[in-house]
């Protein structure tokens, strides 16, 4: 795979500030590098369109530059709230079997995209920010009723969706909101109609303005064991 060269520089909040914080520091990273020309054109889908769908295996970097992309556009200022959610499929033991609240449960399966955010902005940062409520970890099942306004949003594992609940999700878009539908259709849990395979029909069939951009094989950049095992694993059909 020919690696992209082009730099995509990230806008800078150049709003002035009157005091120097502890975090100032830590808002002031190097943009986000491509290190393929898939990944160069998720970020570039990203800073051009509201709703974006990415596809692929595991160690391409869907989780991470989503996670990086949330933590800076919080850091900058540029939107009030980050909200994480992701269908209740577990691959093992049940939500049922943790203790604690909804969020404390659904904690263990959003920790990559948390431990993105919390290596970008800081522990403090995000431990501030989620007390403050400026990122949301928020169950898939209380989503129903809610609309999300000047936030980014993302779906992590929207392969494990049915139609109904990513129906569900998908009209709860409000203004000024930016939505991240992260998946792998050759992993999901379900035994119906993935909903991720059901959008991702209609937007190619009705020709729907929403980049999706897909991940192969040859888009790992993980490690090389991890591009192994998932290779042998596909043509395993395992």
């Amino acid at each position: 795979m020919k690696r992209r060269r082009a730099r995509l520089e990230l806008v800078e909040d150049r709003t002035p500030r009157l005091h120097r914080t502890r975090f100032d520091e830590e808002r002031h990273l190097a943009p986000i590098q491509p290190l393929t020309d898939r990944q160069g054109q998720y970020l570039d889908a990203l800073a051009s369109s509201q709703q974006v769908i990415v596809l692929g295996p595991a160690g391409t970097g869907k989780t991470y530059i989503a996670g990086t992309r949330a933590a800076d556009q919080l850091r900058q200022r540029r939107i009030a709230k980050v909200i994480i959610t992701r269908p209740n499929v577990a691959s093992g033991r049940s939500l049922g079997f943790f203790p604690g609240s909804l969020e404390e449960k659904i904690a263990p399966w959003v920790a990559p995209l948390t431990e993105t955010m919390k290596e970008r902005m800081g522990d403090a940062a995000f431990d501030i920010a989620l007390k403050s409520g400026d990122i949301e970890i928020v169950p898939f099942e209380v989503m129903r009723g809610r609309t999300f306004k000047n936030c980014l949003v993302i779906l992590d594992e929207a392969q494990n969706t049915t139609t109904a609940e990513i129906k569900m999700f998908l009209t709860r878009i409000g203004d000024d909101c930016q939505v991240i539908i992260n998946g792998d259709i050759s992993q999901t849990d379900l035994r119906e109609t993935s909903g991720l395979r059901t959008v991702i029909h209609l937007v190619k069939s009705r020709m729907m303005n929403i980049p999706i951009v897909e991940f192969t094989l040859d888009d790992i950049v993980r490690s090389g064991a991890c591009a192994d095992w998932v290779r042998a694993f596909e043509e395993a059909k395992l």
